[in-house]
């Protein structure tokens, strides 16, 4: 080894011990003829003084360090001055006095600073990704999710579960995103999928009976990126035989609870988990992934409102919508471009308007169109106190509660409402098993085509499909959505009845599911699971608003590789060996 001790092992009980200590210099400064570095490696940092008097070589060697060049140190630990401790360092009680130095590389300036956390743009972090990660905080957040999947192989390890891989190159099938294809050189014509997400294997796992499956499964869909999206992700992917909902929701429960306990102690935990239906999420909340971390809650005043004169109101109501809002406490006095800020975010929402109650001498264009008793029940309805402030949206359904989730989350960053060490998970249930589609004028699954009907509702398949609820559940936090699972459908004549439902014709069924479907006739068991996204719970846990920031190499808003350069052009020789052809010339610049 190159080195006795990684650099951030070293503590007061180390003094007077010999050491040989290896990594980045982080930082350099010269005080009155003596050279001080702050050596960096994978553990953290260390001081290591360079005094002339006591090595002429490792002096003479510090002249010619600069920021990120790679070096060997060998020295005595010894503790600080009295006074001279670094507290923010869990080495600054001591630091190691170099009698030798070696410089193993150079490097050149880097494009950006890596000991100092500032904004990079993000072009430049992707590009030189190698160094980006050499930021402690990167550094961090990389051994943090390290941490996180060691504790889950652990803990479902220790209740029966085994990991199996299962493949990527797969069978196209809906999925709800577009696949992303492999053409198979030995099938002329014939493509492979990528997966996005192994549902149909694990489910196979299940008949298999092996009755526990889970997998820190890679994943892969062709759809848009985002904050907490890319076109490759990974997932933790679980399956279990002879179970119910609450089987499942409890056991991630335990799972997530001890996972923060033991991995990020510092956090806290809404336990227990809040429960909600999708119905009671969406009317409380405006969305299936509510952050609960504060109240700000809609209220409905539809019938309020139609017994008014306001012709908004009237209008929304007679065309089929609702007039709902939020109450923002002591917020009436916004200044005027506040509020136009606020009726910017509602446009950008899809709603005409936004109306705003100021309940600080009843401050509103609305105000006039209504009678004092009707503001004094719509108060009411919202609780609200003088010095209040009323956002109110009247339109479609749809365009109201996504308004005012967006003017929910707002006001909570404004005012500062979410405790931001705060990890409030929750379940949202009883989701509609299907959703039909005006696009394609049939109905669609609202999750996947694999998902169970409530026993109850399974009648209600062949007369009004539109009220069969699902055996589904969605597991959120802090207003992201982190996971969805579901018990499956493990009858074939049920799972045929829902193809169907879907417009599958039974050649399609037998082409696209004919595998799956036989599986099913052979004493396949009732199972279920779910599958929580690992970047997104990251994400959280590291406090980052972006999952690019957890994951080592990730892509742009493009899905393109801005190191690799990829996705790239291949020369026209690999596309004949695929028997593929371009559609249209596009000049590769070869």
């Amino acid at each position: 080894m190159l080195k006795s001790h990684s650099c951030a092992e070293l503590r007061e009980k180390h003094a007077g011990q010999k050491v040989i200590l290896a990594g980045w210099v982080h930082r350099r400064r010269d005080h009155g003829g003596m050279a001080f570095i702050d050596l960096r490696d994978s553990s953290g940092i260390v001081q290591v003084v360079l005094n002339p008097q006591i090595s002429p070589q490792a002096y003479q060697v510090a002249s010619s360090l600069r920021n990120e060049y790679v070096v060997q140190v060998e020295g005595e630990v010894v503790s600080r001055p009295k006074g001279t401790e670094n507290p923010k360092l869990v080495t600054g009680g001591i630091e190691v006095i170099a009698q030798k130095a070696v410089i193993f590389n150079p490097s050149e300036t880097p494009p950006f600073y890596i000991n100092e956390d500032v904004e990079v743009e993000e072009s430049l972090c992707l590009e030189n990704r190698y160094l980006y990660l050499r930021r402690p905080r990167m550094r961090d957040n990389i051994i943090l999710r390290h941490r996180i999947v060691k504790f889950m192989r652990d803990f479902l390890d220790a209740r029966g579960f085994i990991e199996v891989e299962t493949p990527i190159l797969i069978k196209s099938t809906p999925e709800g995103a577009r696949d992303y294809l492999v053409p198979s050189r030995l099938n002329p014509g014939k493509f492979y999928a990528l997966p996005q997400s192994p549902q149909q294997l694990k489910q196979l796992l299940m008949v298999a009976g092996l009755e526990k499956y889970f997998q820190i499964a890679k994943c892969f869909r062709d759809e848009d990126s985002r904050a907490d999206r890319q076109p490759e992700f990974t997932q933790l992917d679980l399956e279990e035989s002879f179970v119910e909902e609450g089987d499942i929701l409890q056991l991630m429960e335990e799972l997530l609870t001890s996972l923060v306990e033991t991995v990020k102690p510092a956090m806290k935990v809404l336990k227990p988990f809040p429960r909600f239906s999708y119905r009671e999420a969406m009317e409380r909340y405006g969305t299936d992934k509510p952050d609960v971390r504060f109240d700000l809650e809609l209220k409905d005043i539809s019938d309020i409102a139609a017994q008014t004169d306001f012709a908004v109101f009237r209008s929304a109501i007679a065309t089929g919508g609702k007039v709902k809002g939020i109450c923002v406490p002591g917020y009436a006095g916004l200044q005027r471009h506040q509020l136009d800020e606020l009726l910017n975010l509602a446009k950008s929402c899809g709603a005409e308007g936004l109306i705003a109650i100021a309940l600080d001498g009843v401050k509103s264009a609305a105000a006039k169109h209504l009678t004092p008793a009707q503001l004094k029940d719509i108060a009411s309805r919202f609780k609200a106190k003088p010095g209040d402030l009323l956002l109110l949206v009247a339109d479609k359904s749809e365009i109201v509660n996504k308004t005012l989730d967006e003017l929910r989350r707002e006001m909570a960053r404004r005012l500062n409402l979410a405790e931001a060490d705060l990890l409030a998970f929750a379940f949202v249930v009883d989701f509609p098993l299907l959703e039909w589609s005006q696009t394609t004028n049939r109905w669609e699954s609202m999750h996947h085509p694999f998902t169970a009907p409530r026993r109850e509702d399974i009648p209600l398949l062949d007369t009004e499909p539109g009220k069969v609820y699902a055996r589904h559940y969605d597991l959120v936090c802090n207003g992201c959505e982190l996971g969805s699972g579901s018990i499956r459908i493990h009858q074939r004549q049920l799972q045929e009845k829902i193809f169907k439902l879907l417009g599958y014709s039974k050649e399609e069924m037998k082409h696209r599911f004919g595998h799956f479907l036989r599986a099913l006739e052979y004493g396949a068991p009732p199972h279920g699971g779910i599958a929580i996204g690992l970047d997104r719970l990251v994400m959280l846990l590291a406090g980052e608003q972006s999952i690019r920031e957890v994951i080592a190499f990730p892509k742009n808003q493009n899905a393109v590789d801005l190191m690799f350069d990829t996705p790239s052009y291949v020369d026209k020789n690999q596309l004949d060996e695929l028997n593929l052809k371009l559609k249209h010339e596009i000049i590769t610049g070869s």
